[in-house]
């Protein structure tokens, strides 16, 4: 099967909502992510990454997830919660980038959440979506990455049930100065039957409930 690249669409999930990515969501993108705790990971180029003040912040987003010219084969989403009392809030962005049709590769990756829903069923529904998405247009790897210290996003990809392709050394230079080593995973289509019937064992044990904020 050969890769397409997709349409800009809208992903619906049971408890989240992938809609293209619109400056519209910047309000609320702020609000989410722009806090010390996620980019204290890696998140962005780590903690000096960080925006101070909404005006820097909406000039760093916009680059973050359309590119300094506006990548027109990225597909970045804004993450929203679908149902509940919390419906239709902005708790996270991620995108879909770096196509290579010919290899039929992609990335999911410029993924940050709100720290009131890490550990709820976003990250596996909004994944499951995503490479859905990617799979069903004949892609047949997805590379998902993370800063190698940062623990907590790398469990969360190995849950998935994402395979570590290796460890990149010295791959980009944060902003604070010092050199990143990127831990490189990625879900092959052999993999995916798998892969997908894990996420929705994961979903199903979420039950009905939808997505609430919990405590900062």
């Amino acid at each position: 099967m050969t890769a397409t690249l997709p349409e800009p669409a809208e992903l619906l999930g049971r408890r989240v909502r992938l809609s293209p990515w619109s400056a519209d969501d910047l309000p609320g993108l702020f609000e989410a992510i722009c806090r010390p705790e996620v980019f204290a990971g890696g998140f962005g180029g780590g903690p000096a990454g960080l925006p101070v003040g909404r005006e820097v912040f909406d000039v760093w987003a916009t680059r973050y997830y359309l590119g300094d010219a506006g990548d027109a084969t990225a597909r970045p989403f804004t993450v929203r919660l679908e149902g509940g009392p919390e419906h239709g809030r902005v708790v996270g962005a991620t995108k879909l980038a770096d196509f290579d049709l010919g290899n039929e590769s992609t990335h999911i990756g410029w993924t940050a959440y709100d720290p009131r829903v890490w550990g709820t069923a976003v990250n596996a529904e909004t994944k499951l979506l995503l490479l859905s998405h990617a799979f069903d247009h004949g892609f047949g790897r997805v590379k998902i990455q993370a800063d190698s210290i940062n623990a907590r996003s790398r469990a969360a990809i190995e849950k998935l049930g994402a395979k570590l392709d290796g460890v990149m050394r010295r791959d980009k230079r944060r902003v604070d100065g010092s050199w990143r080593d990127s831990a490189v995973y990625s879900v092959i289509i052999d993999e995916w039957p798998e892969v997908r019937g894990g996420l929705e064992a994961r979903l199903a044990a979420w039950g009905e409930r939808p997505v609430e904020l919990r405590a900062a």
